[in-house]
């Protein structure tokens, strides 16, 4: 397969897996558009990150328009309030949670249930699907595209073949459907947007993929043949997505942190409520600490995370 190159107009930021990546989206006349923030602790990165692009596109795009958030988790969005302050330009955010965000309620917005950060900022309008936003001669159409989060919107440009998926596809699956951790219906229910997404995704003429995370890639069928094969395993086993959602959210908090004490971090767990929710749904058959002192183990194992006279860290490597 022949490589891809990314038009002059279009620059991804990539950083580690704690970030999302953000897309600058250029443009002569208006300035240019960033596409996700990135998390809360890496904002001063991404600022400079953002500016340095700038600058180097400024016979182009000497300044920041419009900030675009694909969706709320805090990884995407972490980066919203200081760069909209440093810019001086406006935050459109899907409308699904614009009201919640506007009167910055946590709990809705799933900060306080999964123990993530993000500092408030002021959404300024509905980013809604079926809307285009028009970028010099590129018009990126907006797609509802839920199941990893239901009020998630991905991006695509038909000319180039661009799309900007966020989490509803990566190379090798896509993220965490947190619809499916509610248990019950939100099982059914977060497996079948997943699916209704993809399905999405090939009706669309994708030649290039930019994911959430990780890199951009152009082998698209191999990518929607993972996806569909890792929705299939996770609907026949619903418990293996259920401890790969409480190891993907464990590791989130510990880069968050850094590292941390193992019986203060353990109780942290004891005290959040994503994490007790998965463990009520699946695995309550043995104590919660129980539980969640099996997942660091089987972490350590992995490598993903170094546990060292009791005090739990995440490997240089990473």
């Amino acid at each position: 397969m022949s490589p891809f190159a990314l038009p002059a107009d279009v620059t991804v930021l990539e950083r580690g897996w704690l970030s999302s990546n953000s897309v600058i989206l250029f443009d002569e006349h208006q300035g240019a558009v960033l596409v996700d923030t990135g998390y809360h602790s890496h904002q001063a990165q991404t600022a400079a990150l953002v500016q340095q692009a700038l600058s180097a596109h400024a016979h182009t795009s000497p300044a920041l328009r419009l900030i675009v958030n694909t969706h709320l988790h805090s990884d995407h969005c972490g980066g919203n309030a200081k760069l909209s302050q440093q810019f001086n330009c406006p935050i459109a955010i899907p409308p699904g949670e614009f009201d919640a965000a506007a009167r910055w309620d946590e709990a809705a917005l799933s900060y306080a249930d999964s123990g993530q950060h993000c500092p408030r900022f002021t959404p300024s309008y509905a980013l809604t699907p079926g809307e285009e936003i028009v970028q010099g001669h590129r018009r990126w159409q907006v797609h509802a595209a839920p199941g990893h989060d239901p009020h998630s919107v991905v991006l695509f440009e038909p000319d180039s073949g661009i799309l900007i998926s966020a989490d509803a596809l990566w190379q090798h699956g896509f993220g965490i459907v947190f619809p499916a951790i509610e248990g019950g219906a939100g099982v059914d229910r977060g497996f079948a947007e997943v699916e209704a997404t993809l399905d999405l995704i090939t009706t669309l003429p994708v030649r290039y993929v930019i994911p959430g995370h990780g890199s951009p890639f152009s082998d698209v069928e191999g990518a929607m043949r993972t996806a569909r094969q890792r929705l299939t395993y996770f609907r026949q086993n619903p418990s293996r997505h259920a401890s790969h959602a409480a190891k993907a959210l464990i590791m989130f908090r510990l880069l968050d942190v850094g590292a941390q004490s193992a019986a203060q971090f353990l109780g942290g767990l004891d005290n959040t409520p994503v994490h007790c929710a998965l463990w009520r749904g699946h695995f309550s058959h043995q104590p919660l600490r129980q539980w969640s002192e099996s997942l660091l183990a089987e972490l350590a194992q992995n490598g993903q995370l170094a546990l060292n006279d009791a005090q739990l860290s995440v490997p240089p490597q990473r």
